[in-house]
């Protein structure tokens, strides 16, 4: 018997996609912490976001004068874009608590809201109610998220605990985002999609960003700090979320977003170099646990869909 794979099933450009998103997305939390010494989240923020989307508004002007854009974009991008600008507010901010690894291993919790998220507003999914595999899932991941946080050294810390709470409110925010974008970009152009979204939140953290950051730190950045800003801006936001919903087009939800389990890993091991950010022994196999109750949920909504 051969068990060779077969080169012709495999999907290379789907493939390619996911794992660029991994590393983009591994990139963007060590950029993060590394810019929270010198500015503050909402500036931060706001000026990834504006690199984003001046990065991404030629692609829309050039659809616009194709005649190749649907102008009910701008309707439907509204609530995402606001689920999208409450997630990255929590997301940023929660790097200033908190080390990029251990945030990263809690936002998976996400994918647990999503699929609660699903069972209310998708009726093909509903019966995934009834799945003992994903409720089974779901209790692990909640045992390891407890586990991650419970044997943290630190806690009981204020800081910690602020960070924690970041980090769950991020993910929450994550899991509104994904399935309104879901419901709302139906047989839409992901591109398209995304850049009026990212419109609609730069605009969102500029009202912060100027009500309630210090935009005039940003005058105290060297050059290496703004390539920084820059290179996060474009890989984080501009490329890594089109290829992650570009590569969902293709081969569906459930191969990326199991690929992407292993971003807490590739970020840890990132931030254990950079950072000298470490976790022991009980937190790592609860992040085990926690991640294999994620690709237990997963593979539920799999199984159903077949």
């Amino acid at each position: 018997m051969s068990d060779h794979i077969n080169i012709k099933k495999v999907d290379f450009t789907a493939t390619f996609e996911t794992l660029g998103t991994l590393l983009f997305w591994t990139l963007g939390p060590i950029f993060i912490t590394y810019l929270a010494g010198q500015i503050d989240s909402y500036t931060q923020n706001f000026l990834r976001y504006l690199t984003a989307c001046l990065f991404l508004i030629p692609f829309l002007i050039f659809s616009i004068r194709k005649n190749n854009f649907d102008k009910r974009i701008w309707l439907k991008a509204l609530f995402p874009a606001a689920a999208n600008l409450t997630m990255q507010s929590l997301y940023a901010a929660g790097f200033y608590y908190i080390s990029p690894g251990f945030l990263i291993l809690i936002l998976k919790l996400s994918i647990i809201w999503t699929a609660l998220f699903s069972l209310i507003f998708f009726s093909d999914e509903k019966p995934l109610a009834k799945s003992k595999r994903f409720w089974f899932g779901m209790i692990l991941s909640i045992v390891g998220v407890f586990g991650v946080t419970y044997f943290k050294q630190d806690f009981a810390e204020t800081k910690t605990i602020t960070g924690i709470c970041l980090a769950i409110g991020a993910g929450l925010a994550f899991a509104i985002y994904a399935i309104s974008a879901r419901i709302a970009f139906k047989r839409t152009d992901s591109l398209q999609a995304f850049t009026v979204t990212s419109i609609y939140t730069t605009i969102g953290l500029a009202v912060l960003t100027f009500s309630l950051g210090n935009i005039k730190q940003s005058a105290s950045l060297n050059t290496w700090q703004w390539v920084c800003v820059v290179i996060s801006g474009i890989t984080g936001i501009a490329f890594g979320h089109p290829l992650y919903y570009a590569a969902m087009r293709r081969i569906g939800a459930t191969i990326p977003s199991l690929i992407l389990l292993a971003q807490p890993f590739t970020v840890l091991a990132m931030s254990y170099f950079i950072f000298k950010e470490s976790m022991n022994v009980p937190q790592l196999l609860s992040g085990v646990v926690l991640l294999g109750g994620s690709a237990i949920a997963i593979w539920a909504q799999q199984h159903l869909k077949k």
